[in-house]
């Protein structure tokens, strides 16, 4: 069983589109599961045309809870709050949700012992079923926190889902960035496929998240798409590859065929599979497996 995380270093490089293509390309039936771990905005389903078979509430943290009744006024709670989260308003000490971190300490100072720490709920997780396996994928509520937790929620459920069904590999559409969700997402992965663009903030991108999979010690491939449009940018990550020895896996032109397959609700492979990108991203999805299978010591574990 082989993990890939497909991450970018920023919004817009075409991370999700390729992540559909190969979730298509890997093939139907039920060896293979698929993440969407950007819960902040997890879109995947669109192009896998996913149904929802299963909906479960995630839990983030706590947010203290005044019992009105009982509440003497005394204003501790309001001088204890380093996050200045409680006010008052008509006489009454009240918890601003937003504002508090949970951190209970004026649970702890409350002499009357009216104050309480309830669980809100950050989102919702989701198993669905598509024609390219078993999917797993997540919402976060607006303004809520703990988006890693939920990264790391559903990826343990799709490692469970893998192991009993014996399958043979997990895709992960990572989220963009290098904060707490992507460094969710590459635990425990094999190998981090990252999908750059030749443009200032997607080479500026690309560096610190390859300093990110080094940090983790997680192995990183590099393909670049919209590779045609600044060739001088495409030559410059061509040469960061080659000085740190990462696999340039291949590049991909800019194709109008894939924001028109994106509108259709398609991976581009399925909607046009002998347009150029589709040509070029089924080259790139070859060395995916074979160099997945030269990771694997026992010899070749995906077919292709």
């Amino acid at each position: 069983m082989k993990q890939i995380v497909v991450l970018s270093g920023k919004g817009g490089t075409g991370k999700t589109s390729l992540s559909a293509a190969f979730a298509h390309l890997a093939g139907s039936g039920g060896t293979n599961v698929l993440v969407d771990a950007d819960v902040d905005a997890a879109n995947l389903e669109l192009l896998l045309k996913a149904r929802r078979v299963t909906e479960e509430p995630f839990w983030g943290g706590s947010t203290a809870i005044i019992d009105q009744s009982r509440c003497s006024g005394c204003g501790t709670c309001q001088e204890v709050c380093r996050f200045d989260a409680v006010s008052v308003s008509d006489g009454e000490y009240l918890v601003d949700p937003v504002a508090c971190d949970g951190c209970a300490a004026c649970v702890y100072a409350c002499p009357e012992q009216t104050i309480t720490l309830e669980k809100q709920q950050a989102g919702e997780w989701y198993i669905s079923e598509t024609a390219y396996g078993r999917f797993f994928h997540a919402h976060l509520l607006p303004a809520q926190e703990n988006s890693g937790k939920l990264v790391a929620l559903i990826k343990r459920q799709a490692q469970d889902a893998l192991k009993e069904m014996d399958g043979d590999l997990m895709l992960v559409d990572g989220p963009p960035g290098i904060g707490c969700p992507v460094i969710s997402a590459i635990s425990g992965a094999d190998v981090v496929l990252i999908v750059t663009e030749p443009s200032l903030a997607g080479i500026h991108d690309l560096e610190r998240v390859l300093g990110t999979a080094a940090y983790f010690q997680v192995p990183a491939w590099v393909c670049i798409n919209k590779a045609d449009l600044y060739r001088e940018g495409a030559e410059q990550i061509r040469d960061i590859c080659q000085v740190r020895e990462i696999p340039l896996l291949g590049e991909i032109s800019y194709d109008l065929t894939i924001p028109r397959a994106m509108t259709a609700g398609e991976p581009v492979t399925l909607f046009a599979p002998d347009s150029g990108a589709s040509r070029e991203i089924q080259a790139i999805w070859e060395k995916i497996l074979l160099k997945l299978n030269e990771l694997h010591p026992a010899g070749t574990i995906i077919q292709l």
